[in-house]
Order: C-alpha cells, then sequence, then structure tokens
C-alpha cells in the first residue's frame, strides 16, 4: 500500500490529526494498567468498529474522559468494562453508529425474527 493510500486510510478512521493527537495525548496520560486497556479499546475498534470518522473521533475522546475520571477516582477496570469486555465496547459502538448498513441489518434481522415469532404464536 502506497504511503498516501496509508494516510488516507488512518484519515478515514482516526479524522482530524489534531485531535487525534490530543486524544494520543491524554491517553499517554493515564495509569499504565488504565492506558493498556484504553489502548486495547482502540485496537479493538480499529478492527471491529464500524463507525464514520465523526462517531469514530467522539468515542475516542469519551473512552479518554470515561478512564482519565476513573484513574482519578481509582475505579477498578473491571468495575468499568465489566466481565465481558467486547460486550462493553460493542455497546460503546451502537450508542456511537450513525445509521449504515450494520444498522440496517441488525433492524432488519430483528424485525424478521418478531415477524416470525408473532406467527408462531397464533
Amino acid at each position: 500500500m502506497a504511503e498516501t493510500e496509508k494516510s488516507g486510510l488512518l484519515l478515514k478512521v482516526i479524522g482530524d490529526k489534531r485531535r487525534w493527537r490530543a486524544y494520543k495525548a491524554r491517553v499517554k496520560q493515564l495509569p499504565p494498567n488504565y492506558r493498556a486497556t484504553v489502548d486495547a479499546i482502540e485496537r479493538y475498534l480499529m478492527y471491529f468498529g464500524v463507525l464514520d470518522t465523526d462517531s469514530a473521533a467522539s468515542l475516542f475522546e469519551d473512552v479518554a474522559d470515561l478512564f482519565e475520571q476513573a484513574a482519578v477516582d481509582q475505579t477498578p477496570i473491571r468495575e468499568i468494562v465489566g466481565e465481558d469486555p467486547v460486550e462493553f465496547v460493542d455497546a460503546l459502538v451502537r450508542n456511537y453508529r450513525t445509521g449504515g448498513y450494520v444498522d440496517r441489518e441488525r433492524k432488519r434481522l430483528a424485525s424478521a425474527i418478531d415477524r416470525a415469532a408473532e406467527a408462531d404464536q397464533r
């Protein structure tokens, strides 16, 4: 992949470079265990997050806010993410997603199952 293609892809994923750098600087200031958690969430989102650029930037910033406050309050990591970190991140993504084919297909699936279940009860 050419360097310009890489930077274009990165821009699509992370958005404005200044905003991304500010987020990364905030994460770097977190205590090591919180920083490692945020890094893991970020990595997961980069691979599996299905967000537009603005939503992704907002989500990353909100994750930084959450973990900054948790570090101040000394909230245990498991208390933040629960026992299923994948579900925690997936719930975050659901809160930030702004339409798109994944949402439409999820709604279509739920609707089809609801209709089938209703027909089952008749």
